[in-house]
C-alpha cells in the first residue's frame, strides 16, 4: 500500500526513521505514479567508507625516514 504525499509530509521524520530501522522501503503515490524511498545498505566496514585519496603513500611508511629533503630546503623560505 502506498502512502499519499500529504501523509508523508505530515509524518516525514517518523517515516524516514522507520525505513532506517526496518530496512523496508516505503512507497508514495504522487500524480498517479509510485515513488519509493529505500535505505541504502551501509558499507561493510569503516575502511570501505574511507574517501579515496590518490597520491597517498603506497608502500612502507618507514621508507620515508630515509628520504633526504636537503635538496628541497631553502633557508630563506620557499620563494
Amino acid at each position: 500500500m502506498a502512502l499519499t504525499a500529504s501523509k508523508v509530509r505530515d509524518d516525514i521524520y517518523n517515516i524516514l526513521d522507520g525505513i532506517l530501522a526496518t530496512g523496508e522501503p516505503v512507497e508514495i503515490e504522487r500524480k498517479g505514479r509510485i515513488l519509493r524511498i529505500v535505505a541504502e545498505a551501509p558499507p561493510s566496514s569503516r575502511v570501505a567508507r574511507m574517501k579515496k585519496r590518490p597520491g597517498m603513500i603506497l608502500g612502507n611508511p618507514e621508507d620515508l625516514v630515509e628520504i633526504d629533503w636537503a635538496v628541497n630546503w631553502n633557508p630563506e623560505g620557499n620563494l
